[in-house]
């Protein structure tokens, strides 16, 4: 991503909303002993809405993924879900948060295999000799599965937070039923879907093989994705954390579509589609691992084959309880978090400042600040949590922010130095800490 050069989305200025604002006074309070944390929180916390979030004419919000002027579906409610629990009595988050639910309905009924858009139909893309159906409205058309799932997710936690019903339009459920459309088809992807991506002159992981169509799976009740959460193309096109994830996402438009829609029949539809996927996680998703017991892979084709390994980007096998598919204690989940937090990931990494997950779209040896906050956030226990947020606060390279990946013998080597999604996520680790009294001393 780092190669893209085209100029910046201009972003005006816009004053913070008050909760923010006391969001920060209390944390001058509570980490006024751990200046440097202090200093991070304090940029970290407010970096969405200071430099990435646009109010557009029409009531609806842009929000960019930072360094590229274009907004990814699962970054950008990544990048707000930390205001979430301040939004109930505060009119101007819920002008931004609405207004960004609003704009991810918009785009979704564009395009649903799109994961991310321009502000305009201005016909930027990642790359134009992309082979697929573009749109001016699309940046770039890798179909992930977790994209979608993001939107429900923030809509979902927006209406149980603020109670407010207006995010739920005819636009909301004409992109529900594209959603659900869009997954049923790619339950029998070489049978049904019209989905085609390659791009020509790159790196593999950049294109789908097989002439875009992916490599041969078998039918398991789960739905096909092409790439993964880091934009990387999928080894194998069932992803168990997406599948988790879409899952959950079923749940809550059962629930939508019952309170808002009153479409009983929209809800029945959806809950068999549920069942079929959860069934399919459970039946062709866990292996039998000699060291750890039962464990979730990361992905698999349903003949047989599948890939041990956690990535750092959510959803991760690592975040199970994050997106809310399994409860931290569940003992799959203890068993996979063991396997991935090991030397048997192929992605986790331990050098002499750091060790956690990285991922195949940084090179080896590099360890996520990603990863770092959502280990955090999923903790066993409150030292494993604090320390978290001591590697995290030790390996900012002095910058005063979170970035992408950075090299585990040193932290001065890293990538992308402005990354919104990996500074609000390490805000929403202090912030519980913060909540929990964990950094009182």
């Amino acid at each position: 991503m780092e190669q893209f050069r085209l100029p910046k989305i201009d972003v005006p200025a816009f004053d913070l909303p008050k909760a923010v604002t006391r969001v920060m006074e209390e944390a001058e309070q509570k980490l006024a002993h751990r200046p440097k944390l202090l200093k991070l929180f304090k940029n970290c916390f407010p970096n969405t809405l200071e430099t990435t979030t646009k109010l557009l004419d029409d009531g609806t919000t842009f929000v960019l993924t930072g360094d590229i002027p274009a907004m990814w579906l699962r970054d950008s409610v990544e990048q707000v879900i930390h205001y979430v629990p301040f939004a109930k009595d505060d009119k101007d988050l819920q002008r931004i948060i609405g207004g960004l639910i609003k704009r991810h309905m918009f785009y979704i009924n564009i395009d649903p295999y799109a994961n991310a858009f321009n502000e305009t139909a201005n016909d930027w893309h990642w790359d134009a000799n992309d082979q697929t159906e573009m749109s001016p409205w699309v940046w770039e058309r890798k179909y992930e599965l977790d994209s979608m799932c993001f939107s429900i997710r923030l809509a979902y936690m927006y209406w149980k937070e603020t109670g407010r019903t207006d995010i739920f339009d005819t636009n909301f459920k004409s992109a529900m039923r594209k959603i659900v459309d869009v997954w049923k088809t790619e339950q029998r992807h070489f049978e049904q879907s019209p989905y085609r991506f390659t791009r020509v002159n790159c790196p593999a992981i950049d294109t789908i093989r097989n002439d875009g169509k992916g490599m041969p799976v078998n039918y398991t009740g789960m739905t096909w994705s092409g790439f993964r959460p880091s934009d990387d193309a999928c080894d194998f096109h069932y992803s168990i954390p997406s599948n988790m994830f879409a899952v959950v996402s079923l749940r809550q438009m059962q629930e939508i579509s019952k309170y808002g829609f009153r479409d009983e029949e929209f809800v029945s539809e959806m809950a068999k589609l549920e069942e079929e996927i959860n069934h399919g996680i459970q039946l062709y998703g866990v292996h039998n691992h000699p060291t750890f017991g039962k464990i979730y892979v990361y992905e698999t084709d349903g003949f047989g084959n599948s890939c041990l390994l956690d990535d750092a980007g959510t959803p991760s096998l690592l975040s199970i309880p994050y997106i809310g598919y399994a409860a931290a204690d569940d003992s799959i989940y203890q068993n996979t978090r063991k396997f991935i937090l090991s030397k048997e990931n192929p992605y986790y990494f331990e050098g002499k400042v750091a060790k956690g997950i990285g991922s195949p779209h940084t090179p080896d040896g590099y360890v996520w600040h990603m990863a770092l906050s959502m280990q955090g956030l999923t903790a066993a226990n409150d030292e494993e949590m604090l320390a978290m947020i001591d590697m995290l606060e030790a390996t900012d390279a002095d910058t005063g922010f979170m970035h992408e990946g950075f090299l585990a013998d040193d932290p001065n080597v890293f990538t992308r130095p402005w990354f919104a999604w990996s500074n609000s996520l390490f805000a929403q680790l202090v912030w519980k800490a913060m909540q929990r009294g964990l950094l009182d001393k």
